[in-house]
This record gives structure tokens, sequence and C-alpha cells, in this order.
């Protein structure tokens, strides 16, 4: 398992693609899943399930 320090970082990652990816919703609706792969991965980083 990785150490609590490795996960809280993943998680900032992910609020932060989660914010990329709501800006990209909001101003260029059809390019919003460009963001999605470094949201997700980033969530299965913090869930440490990779």
């Amino acid at each position: 398992m990785a150490s609590a320090t490795s996960t809280k970082t993943y998680w900032v990652y992910f609020f932060v693609s989660l914010l990329v990816t709501i800006g990209f919703l909001v101003v260029w609706p059809e390019w919003f899943w460009v963001p999605l792969p470094f949201l997700f991965t980033a969530l299965v980083k913090a869930f440490d399930w990779l």
C-alpha cells in the first residue's frame, strides 16, 4: 500500500483535474473528454487501486 502522503497528493491532483474538467464542460463542452483520463487516473491512484 502507498503511504498517506502519496494518496494526499493524488487527491489534490484529482480535485484539480475535476475543476479543469468542469471548466472544459463550461467553456468547450465538445472537448470535456480530453481531461477525463487525468481525472480518472488520479481518482484510481488516490484510492490506491493501482
